[in-house]
This record gives C-alpha cells, sequence and structure tokens, in this order.
C-alpha cells in the first residue's frame, strides 16, 4: 500500500450497536487525535474509516458488514478497519465478505493508532482474533474530553458471565473484566471539569462490577465515591440486572444527592417458564418485588426495560403472561426485540422456532401496549416541576432534556440552556415528550 506518511491523514468513525461500543469509539477517537489524525464526521470523504460493529442480532451484523463495503464505494482508495463484537465473532466472513483492509476484534481498540500506522508503513504486525481467557485483564480504554455532549458516557466494566442461553455476548466480549476504580474516579475528574455535569455508568454487566476484584469493591461502592466528586451533578446507570437490587444497595443509593431514580431493569420475559429457558436468573415475582423495592425508596423512578417477543417455544399463553406482567409493572418505557437466532447459542437449538409473522403480531402488541403505559406514567408529572439537563438546542427556540427519572422534555426558552440542569413546570404531553416552562 503506497501511502504518504508525512500527510495528516483524515479518519471518519461508523459505530453501531451498544453505549460500550459508542465508549470505545470516543476513546479510540482520542488515541488518534493525540497519534496526528484528524477525525471528521461519518458523513464525510476520509482516508481511513473505521467500523465499530456490533453483533448482538444477526440484523446488526449484516448491517456492520455493509457500512464497511459501503466505506469502500465512498472512497475507493480509503483505508478501511473493522473492530469489535461482529469481528470477533466472525472474522472469516468479515474477511471474505468485506472489502476490509485491517480487522481487530474486541482486544487491541488502544494500539489503533499504531495499527494503523504500520499499515501505512506496510510494517503491519498480525493482530490475530484471541480467544478469551478463564481470566482476561481490563483493557483500558479512557477518554479526556467529549465531543459535543452533554452526558458523560463511561466504561466500567467489559465481559459477561451469565450465558444467558440467546445471547453471544460473552463469546465475543469474554468474561467480566471489572475497570479499576481509580482510573474511574480520575475520568469523571476529569469529565467534571471540561463541564459535563451526568455521568452514565455503562459496560456490558455492570451488576458484575467488582466481582472479579480481589478487593471488595462493588458498584455502589463506586457509585458512592463519584457522588463526591465536585461537578457532576448526576449519576445515572446504564443497564442492569434484577439480582443486583436489594435493601442495602437502594438504601445506600436513594440517600445519596445526586443519583437518578431511573433504572433501566432487564427483563426479557413476563413469563417464567420462557425466562428458564432463556438461563435469566430471577421469576417474574421476584422480578417484581425489586421494583416494589426499587419504589419504595425512589416513588417517582422511571423503570425501563428490554423484552424479547418470539423466542424459540414461546405459546400465545407465555406471551399473554408477558403482556399482563407489563401491565401491572407499569413501566416507563419498553424496548422490544423481536428474538433472533444466534448461531452458537444454546437457544438456537431450542424448538420449535416462532414464525416471522407471530413475532411480527407480537411486536406490535407489546408496543402499543407499552406507548399506552408510558403515557400513563407520563401524566402522572403533569403540573409538577421537575428538574431537566437539557441536551439538544432544537429549531424555534426549543430545547430538548431529561429529567432524573429519564423522561423527556420539550422547552421554550429566549436564552440558551443547553447543558443546564434547571426547574421546569410540566403542563401537557404531546407525543412522547412532556412540554415545561
Amino acid at each position: 500500500m503506497n501511502k504518504d506518511t508525512k500527510k495528516e491523514y483524515t479518519v471518519s468513525f461508523i459505530t453501531l450497536g451498544c453505549k460500550v461500543n459508542q465508549y470505545e469509539t470516543e476513546a479510540m477517537t482520542e488515541v488518534l487525535e493525540a497519534e496526528g489524525f484528524k477525525v471528521l464526521p461519518p458523513d464525510e470523504i476520509s482516508d481511513i474509516y473505521i467500523i465499530n460493529t456490533c453483533a448482538v442480532t444477526k440484523e446488526s451484523e449484516r448491517k456492520s458488514r455493509q457500512f464497511i463495503n459501503k466505506a469502500k464505494r465512498i472512497n475507493p482508495d480509503a483505508l478501511v478497519v473493522a473492530v469489535g463484537c461482529s469481528v470477533q465473532l466472525n472474522s472469516e466472513k468479515i474477511n471474505k465478505e468485506t472489502a476490509a483492509d485491517i480487522i481487530i476484534g474486541t482486544k487491541h481498540k488502544g494500539n489503533i493508532g499504531r495499527i494503523i500506522k504500520d499499515k501505512l508503513n506496510n510494517t503491519e504486525q498480525t493482530y490475530a482474533i484471541e480467544e478469551f481467557k478463564s481470566r482476561e485483564s481490563f483493557e483500558e480504554l479512557k477518554i479526556s474530553t467529549l465531543h459535543d455532549k452533554t452526558r458523560a458516557n463511561i466504561k466500567i466494566q467489559d465481559g459477561c458471565s451469565q450465558f444467558c442461553s440467546y445471547c453471544i455476548i460473552p463469546y465475543v466480549r469474554g468474561p467480566v473484566r471489572s475497570r479499576n476504580h481509580e482510573d474511574i474516579i480520575k475520568e469523571v475528574t476529569r469529565i467534571a471539569k471540561s463541564g459535563y455535569k451526568e455521568v452514565v455508568l455503562n459496560g456490558i454487566h455492570i451488576s458484575s462490577y467488582g466481582k472479579d476484584l480481589k478487593e471488595k469493591y462493588y458498584l455502589i461502592d463506586l457509585i458512592e465515591d463519584i457522588n463526591k466528586i465536585e461537578g457532576i451533578e448526576r449519576i445515572r446507570l446504564g443497564s442492569i440486572e434484577p439480582n443486583l437490587i436489594n435493601e442495602d444497595f437502594m438504601k445506600r443509593y436513594a440517600d445519596l444527592d445526586k443519583t437518578c431514580d431511573h433504572f433501566h431493569l432487564s427483563l426479557q420475559s413476563g413469563s417464567d417458564s420462557v425466562l428458564k429457558r432463556m438461563n435469566r436468573r430471577y421469576t417474574g415475582d421476584e422480578y417484581k418485588n425489586k421494583v416494589d423495592l426499587i419504589r419504595k425508596f425512589m416513588p417517582g423512578a422511571g423503570i425501563t426495560t428490554d423484552i424479547i417477543v418470539g423466542f424459540p417455544g414461546e405459546s400465545d399463553e407465555e406471551f399473554n403472561e408477558t403482556l399482563e406482567f407489563v401491565r401491572q409493572i407499569k413501566f416507563s418505557r419498553i424496548h422490544v426485540f423481536k428474538y433472533s437466532v444466534r448461531e452458537g447459542t444454546k437457544a438456537a437449538e431450542i424448538e420449535p422456532k416462532i414464525i416471522d409473522s407471530v413475532k411480527s403480531e407480537r411486536s406490535k402488541i407489546l408496543i402499543d401496549l407499552g406507548e399506552r403505559i408510558s403515557r400513563e406514567f407520563m401524566k402522572k408529572f403533569i403540573g409538577r416541576n421537575l428538574s431537566v439537563l437539557i441536551e439538544t438546542e432544537k429549531n424555534n427556540d426549543r430545547y430538548e432534556g431529561y429529567t432524573t427519572n429519564y423522561l423527556k422534555v420539550l422547552l421554550k426558552s429566549d436564552i440558551n440552556v443547553k447543558n443546564e440542569i434547571i426547574n421546569v413546570h410540566i403542563k401537557g404531553i404531546r407525543n412522547d415528550y412532556l412540554l415545561a416552562e
């Protein structure tokens, strides 16, 4: 590859998938900028494209390969780099079906600058897609500044050891590895000095944070330490498992003055028999007890969740159990996913498979129910005063932000209030927004 290694190369990132991928893209951006590369938005013509891939569903894998090839069509002379979960899962397919020049799995992202420079210099090393060992160390990636955002997404751990029967992620992300808490505190302190008021703690399975550490230091200990950092006004959790919630956790969490009353409490199904086939480690009653505990300490808490429809063997009766469970819990928002077969998981062997038309019908029914229940939750706050972090400036002096319990608010203001936490009065609802003044 004949490249001029003295020129300033431009790089664009295309990121698919979860908040962890988004964080890692931010971290790789910093690495490359420090190495002298100029990072451009993803829709611009660049010398180098980095596609941070996702493997959570077949569709996300397909999109990952599609974006790799699209980058080459945009600029045939570009160096195209494929990184992440889809590469880790199926590197041979990425090699055969895409125009990627470099492939890196879920390791070595911190070396992205050196890997690209080696390729440009025709001195590249071989970075094999390594399998994970039973004990892995956390690969430190960090961010000092964020690019045009108001909430800072902080990665605190990687990997998962749950092995839910439908999920490929433990195979592509490896076992639980917790990040050193001192490094997290340093990063959050830097972010606070940059003006960010809210941090979101994310990872592949943050409920497991600290369980692999020699010292007894767990997620709630980390939250309490972040609560002490000057400048941070809100601490929000990413997706958590129901088994994290107990009396001690909730008491300590609710006693802090910066923690958000929003919990993305993963459910997946409201049917005990489906939960068992999924290898989820709780029953519907146990989940409900966790929700009751949250509401005991934080009565206005927003509880969001994910639910899979059309899991292998899901009967009409089991689906109806999920509908009834959703009615009982009264979630503030539901994310509905149609089951997608992932080869290599135990669920791929479970029969019978649910046909696509039934999955689509169940998805629509559950989404409609979720929207009605979400609106009922929003109505509770009409006439009340709420604290809102303004995140986006829209047209006509309109601003958009989120409450602590993760309700979206639309506000009209004659002054710029972006990245400000302000108290507003809720006067109504429009679509999925609370209208405020």
